[in-house]
């Protein structure tokens, strides 16, 4: 029984955002069953994947949720959102207003949120080099000013997608990680270890867990 409770702490639930047709269920397809459908329509009921990756010998379950096409209606629901611990929030390199629509996205995580969030800029349809009318210096700028991971993927191609999904996926779990040293029955050791740190100059909490290459 004290196995899997502690199993349970290792699925964390990540949401899909964006505007209808920017590719968030390919992407989900790609991630959860290598696959894409070309003549894949809007998403209609709830939907969600679960994939597991092993992080530090340890396997982590991935929970996904695709937004059900309720993102057509401006209707995606507080209930999509509630306790999701990342999130990938994707727009189409070839069409400028779902890059436009990134900032109200993040402010509707932000309002339905309870939780930190792992949060990667997603540029979907990279393969589409030729139509394409957001520049990767723009996506990477905004993910710099909200202070997002970004990545440029395409599902039609597989490029990046396990890469997006499995950065978000670590931050969570260094996240978790955080939040478990931190608890009560760690605190006195780790006040402890902390004074030795800084004694000795290496202040841990300034240490960056973080991929150089996705800031």
């Amino acid at each position: 029984m004290g196995n899997e409770e502690e199993g349970e702490e290792y699925l964390f639930k990540i949401v899909i955002i964006g505007d209808s047709a920017v590719g968030k269920s390919n992407l989900l397809s790609r991630f959860a069953r290598d696959e894409f459908d070309k003549n894949s329509k809007a998403t209609i009921g709830v939907e969600f994947q679960t994939q597991a990756i092993e992080i530090d010998g340890k396997e982590v379950k991935a929970q996904v949720w695709d937004t059900a096409g309720q993102e057509r209606f401006r209707a995606v629901t507080s209930a999509y959102y509630r306790g999701a611990v990342g999130a990938l929030i994707v727009y189409d390199i070839s069409r400028r207003t779902t890059f436009d629509s990134i900032k109200r996205w993040l402010d509707e995580l932000d309002t339905h949120s309870d939780t930190t969030v792992a949060r990667m800029l997603v540029g979907n349809k990279c393969d589409l080099e030729n139509i394409r009318e957001v520049s990767m210096e723009e996506g990477k700028s905004l993910a710099e000013a909200e202070g997002l991971f970004f990545m440029e993927t395409s599902a039609l191609d597989s490029t990046n997608v396990n890469a997006a999904f499995e950065i978000v996926i670590r931050e969570i779990y260094n996240n978790v990680s955080r939040k478990i040293l931190n608890s009560d029955s760690y605190k006195a050791e780790l006040s402890v270890n902390r004074v030795t740190l800084v004694k000795n100059g290496a202040d841990s909490s300034k240490q960056s867990t973080l991929p150089c290459c996705s800031r």
